[in-house]
């Protein structure tokens, strides 16, 4: 499948707030695909989510067994119209980057634990526990889909700094 382009800042369509999935078929499975591919081809992507290829619904790919840091993870996610359900264990500080925002990264606080509920690509309804890194990635993805990003939540604008291998 073809690796789609990211849009990027100040793109407004990153500010929307997308739209639930309802149809469960092979145009969702193609979607699902180019979000991989894309994920994959970017630099260090563990996560994409469909409104950062310039389609608003609520998907997201996550794939945390590409990262660099050591974390236990679920491998390759497919989560269709995904709702964080629980935050657990306080919050932790962590650095995040982003693909729609390449030039910085951030110290960002986020739950150490979550539960989500979502949909696989046949509509079955699911539900992950998770922690850690994972559980960062799948918070920073699904924050996509609400138009939020990264920058919105990081601690003070003192921790927002220029990536330097850019």
């Amino acid at each position: 499948m073809p690796v789609k382009s990211l849009i990027t800042l100040p793109d407004p369509r990153l500010r929307q707030v997308a739209a639930p999935i309802d149809q469960f078929n092979a145009t969702l499975a193609e979607l699902m695909q180019d979000m991989t591919d894309t994920m994959i081809a970017g630099p260090g992507g563990v996560g994409l989510a469909a409104p950062q290829i310039g389609e608003s619904v609520r998907a997201v790919v996550v794939d945390c067994s590409r990262s660099q840091r050591p974390c236990r993870n679920h491998g390759l996610l497919y989560l269709i119209n995904p709702e964080i359900t629980a935050l657990s264990e306080g919050e932790a500080l962590g650095r995040e980057g982003c693909m729609s925002v390449p030039e910085w990264v951030g110290m960002v606080p986020r739950a150490r634990r979550i539960t989500v509920n979502y949909q696989s690509m046949d509509g079955q309804r699911l539900s992950l526990s998770t922690a850690g890194f994972e559980a960062r990635v799948i918070q920073h993805e699904v924050d996509h889909l609400n138009g939020k990003l990264f920058i919105d939540r990081v601690v003070s604008v003192h921790d927002l700094v220029r990536r330097m291998d850019t």
